[in-house]
C-alpha cells in the first residue's frame, strides 16, 4: 500500500469550533489534491463546501457531535438538513448514556433511522472507544452492523483519547470473525497505531 492508497481511504478532517470558511476552503483543496475520501466539516459548512468542490470531493458531516446524546428526533433532522445541502457521507454519535445503560435496542433503533433518512449516503457510527469496556466494544460492534450502518469508528477525537492499536485490532477480528466483512472500521484520532500494523 502506497501513500496514494492510504489517502483514499481518509476524511480530512477540520471540526474544531473556530474554524473558519479559508480554512475550510483550504481543506478541500488538500483533499481534492491529496485524493481523500472525503472532507469531513462542520454542518455549517456543508452547503458553502458542495458548491464550492462542485462534485470533486465527496462532503461529509458529523451528526450528534460531539456527545451524542441529542434526541433522536434532531439527529435526524440534522441528518436531513445535510442531505439536504450536499452532505454525501454522515458521521454520527451515540448515545453513551444509552450504552452504559445497556439500552442496546434503542441505540439501534436510532442508528437504523438516520440509515432511513441517509437513503443510499454512507452513514459512519462513532462509538467512543475512550469511555467503552471492551465488553461494550464488542456489543457495538454488533449493534452497528445489525443496524445496517456502512463503518464503525473509534473517536469524535474531542474526548479522553483515541484510537488505540488494541481497539483496531478488536474491531477487525470482529469484522473477520462475525461481523462480516461489509463493514469497514475507521480511525480517528489514531494515538497508538505502529507503523507496518496493516
Amino acid at each position: 500500500m502506497d501513500r496514494n492508497d492510504i489517502f483514499k481511504t481518509v476524511d480530512h478532517t477540520l471540526l474544531t469550533q473556530g474554524a473558519t470558511w479559508a480554512q475550510i476552503k483550504e481543506i478541500c483543496d488538500d483533499a481534492v489534491a491529496y485524493g481523500a475520501a472525503s472532507v469531513c466539516i462542520p454542518p455549517s459548512y456543508v452547503k458553502r463546501a458542495w458548491e464550492y468542490l462542485k462534485g470533486k470531493m465527496p462532503v461529509c458531516t458529523v451528526i450528534g457531535f460531539p456527545n451524542g446524546y441529542n434526541t433522536t428526533k434532531t439527529k435526524v433532522f440534522e441528518t436531513r438538513d445535510a442531505i439536504e445541502n450536499g452532505a454525501e457521507e454522515i458521521d454520527m454519535v451515540i448515545n453513551i448514556g444509552d450504552l452504559k445503560d445497556r439500552n442496546y435496542e434503542k441505540i439501534q433503533a436510532e442508528i437504523e433511522e438516520i440509515k432511513a433518512a441517509c437513503g443510499e449516503k454512507v452513514l459512519k457510527v462513532i462509538i467512543e472507544t475512550c469511555l467503552l469496556t471492551e465488553e461494550e466494544k464488542i456489543r457495538m460492534c454488533q449493534v452497528v452492523t445489525e443496524a445496517g450502518a456502512d463503518f464503525i469508528k473509534t473517536s469524535t477525537g474531542f474526548s479522553t483519547a483515541g484510537a488505540t492499536f488494541d481497539d483496531i485490532k478488536l474491531f477487525v477480528s470482529l469484522g473477520a470473525s462475525r461481523l462480516g466483512t461489509s463493514r469497514i472500521v475507521k480511525l480517528a484520532k489514531a494515538e497508538q497505531i505502529e507503523e507496518g500494523s496493516y
